[in-house]
């Protein structure tokens, strides 16, 4: 089932199952919305345009339109359009049953396989015919596999379609779980669809997965399969949106392709021209609850319309649906659930047999077609028990709607929010390079490369200064601008921005030296490279300092993200995280520590900070190498 969080394994096996049909198709022009939706035109036949739109994390489908592009086409799209366009697709491909879809084109002479991740943050990989990596649209590092350039693109995924009678019996005989569990996730089928496939096997769903009838499962989970397979009946119902009609479910709307269902479900796209121009005005909080209870009270007065014309039906129909209880409390206490059902399909010219449109094993109960109206009915009650079960269920919406006319009756007025109005920090000559202040308000500047150290030693380095620099190959040049009695912080900033925390250590030894000890004239013979410099004379060592970088939110005097010893950045900042050496590059750091710094505040304050605390401005502040998030 589709949800508006996203597609399921056997959604995108209906989508790649309705793709592949469309073959032969050519690659047309790639475009990126924002920054996780992409487009392809695709080229097919007889001049056949089809427009497939992919939510990385979320959706794939085609759709009828796309939404507007951006003028200047973001880079990722551009290296697609390069490599791809243009090219013959050979294949759209299901990676298992995963979240997981490659589509595969061949331009020149080689293939390019194009990946699409719709699981978790998701993500757009193209890879050459031996699946390297040539630019993954993000670049993740994990611990069992690495999707950044150069890299071997890596897949696990199960899937019980290709597992033989013998491995699937296996299978569930090595369960410990229940049945409709061990599908959901041994088989990825998640739960409404190993549901299904439970009620088709006619097995109960609590049953021990190694005690049921391993070939009627199996053979209920190839029917499922070839049903999403054959998009014999695309809808959308109040859970979602399926490609095949699920037992108990309401249909709202029904579709020709499950592509169509999906693009009426989902929210359109918003373009570059059209978020401008289609912005509605913002609602109070009041207003919002106000419609959404408003919403509520429609839909309880549905249900208790809906509730009201069951009743009205079953005593229309009260003799023929009396004797199908009969019949079938008393069937089921001598047949399996199975036989019945195969029973009342044998006998379609039966008038009551004709009644039944579903069979529910599990709850003993059957779905009744009375004029029109779908009504579940339990044949181990009485008739009236049966209603007394819809009474109920119009006092209980009766009820909701009561109670939400009061909740609205009830409601304060809301007063005016004031808008927050926050200074951001104005641009400094030394925020080009890495910066903090000491705990007493002295600055501190490192540079960030071999230009910048030669830079600071030659123009910023003054007489009154202190020249800091880790004793490792590699790392920033400090120079601290004044005298300071935290000394320790600016030896700390030294070792944290050296290559010591790159190699994954969490101690370096750190020197201090003044400025006229600090030369680039070689002794005769040696060679000073770029960045580097030779300091003469008694140099004052500091031993094992220990590594470690803070990153924050400042708000006063200004707003701005501020970064450097943990003990300095304490005083100074709202909010804060802290690092210390780990696997996470420098990008999915800066990622994380916004994503920390932003559940450490408010709604509110959340909304007025948008401008200052971004990955750009955290990414200046994290380390070289890779990094870890730890309690601050």
């Amino acid at each position: 089932m589709a949800t508006l969080q996203g597609m399921s394994g056997v959604d995108l096996r209906a989508l790649v199952a309705e793709s592949a049909d469309r073959l032969p198709l050519w690659v047309g022009k790639i475009y990126q919305f924002d920054a996780k939706t992409l487009g392809i035109r695709l080229n097919g036949e007889d001049r056949a345009k089809y427009l497939l739109l992919i939510e990385t994390g979320r959706r794939a489908h085609f759709t009828a339109e796309f939404p507007t592009p951006p003028k200047n086409p973001p880079s990722f799209a551009m290296l697609l359009r390069k490599h791809l366009e243009g090219g013959k697709v050979l294949g759209i491909r299901q990676l298992g049953l995963e979240r997981t879809m490659s589509i595969d084109v061949g331009k020149r002479d080689t293939t390019y396989h194009l990946i699409f991740e719709l699981f978790d943050e998701g993500n757009a990989i193209l890879c050459d015919e031996r699946y390297t990596i040539i630019k993954p649209l993000w670049h993740h590092r994990f611990k069992t596999r690495e999707v950044v350039p150069g890299a071997v693109y890596a897949f696990e995924g199960a899937d019980c379609s290709s597992l033989s009678p013998e491995a699937f019996q296996g299978m569930l005989d090595g369960s410990d779980r229940d049945i409709v569990r061990t599908l959901a996730v041994g088989c990825m089928l998640g739960g409404a669809y190993a549901e299904e496939v439970c009620r088709i096997a006619g097995v109960e769903k609590s049953a021990a997965a190694a005690e049921v009838d391993a070939a009627a499962v199996r053979e209920a989970f190839e029917r499922l399969m070839a049903a999403v397979s054959g998009r014999s009946d695309p809808v959308i119902t109040p859970s979602g949106c399926w490609p095949v009609v699920l037992a108990g479910e309401e249909v709202r709307e029904r579709f020709a392709t499950f592509s169509e269902a999906l693009d009426a479900f989902y929210p359109e796209v918003a373009g570059e021209k059209e978020a401008a121009a289609t912005e509605k005005p913002r609602l109070s909080q009041a207003e919002v609850i106000r419609r959404r209870q408003a919403e509520a009270i429609k839909g309880f007065e549905k249900k208790v319309e809906r509730y009201q014309r069951v009743v009205e039906v079953i005593y229309e129909n009260y003799t023929a649906v009396a004797g199908i209880i009969t019949t079938l409390d008393d069937a089921s206490k001598e047949r399996s659930w199975q036989e019945i059902e195969q029973i009342l399909r044998s006998n379609g010219d039966n008038p009551a047999a004709k009644m039944v449109r579903a069979v529910h094993p599990a709850e003993a109960a059957v779905e009744l077609d009375l004029s029109g109206e779908r009504v579940k009915i339990y044949v181990h009650e009485t008739i009236e028990q049966n209603l007394g079960r819809y009474y109920d269920q119009i006092k209980k919406f009766r009820k909701k709607k009561t109670g939400a006319l009061a909740a609205m009756e009830r409601m304060v007025p809301e007063k005016p929010r004031q808008k927050q109005t926050l200074a951001l920090l104005k641009k400094r000559w030394y925020h080009r390079f890495r910066w903090f202040t000491t705990s007493d308000g002295v600055l501190v500047i490192g540079g960030r490369d071999a230009s910048q150290n030669e830079e600071l030693v030659k123009k910023y380095m003054e007489g009154g200064d202190l020249f800091v620099h880790a004793d490792v190959h590699g790392g920033s040049v400090v120079i601290v601008k004044g005298a300071t009695e935290h000394l320790d912080e600016a030896v700390q900033f030294a070792a944290s921005y050296s290559n010591a925390w790159k190699a994954g250590h969490f101690t370096a030894d750190v020197y201090a030296a003044r400025p006229d000890q600090v030369s680039k004239t070689a002794e005769s013979g040696e060679y000073v490279a770029r960045g580097a410099f030779i300091v003469r004379g008694e140099r004052q060592y500091f031993r094992n300092v220990p590594l470690g970088v803070a990153i924050g939110l400042a708000m006063a005097p200004a707003v701005a993200v501020i970064g450097g010893p943990p003990s300095a950045v304490a005083g100074r900042a709202k909010v804060r995280v802290e690092l210390l050496p780990g696997q996470f590059e420098q990008n999915d750091t800066a990622k994380k520590v916004v994503r920390a710094l932003r559940e450490k505040l408010s709604e509110d304050e959340w909304k007025g900070l948008k401008n200052a605390l971004n990955t750009e401005a955290v990414a200046a502040f994290v380390p070289p190498g890779g990094s870890d998030i730890v309690e601050s």
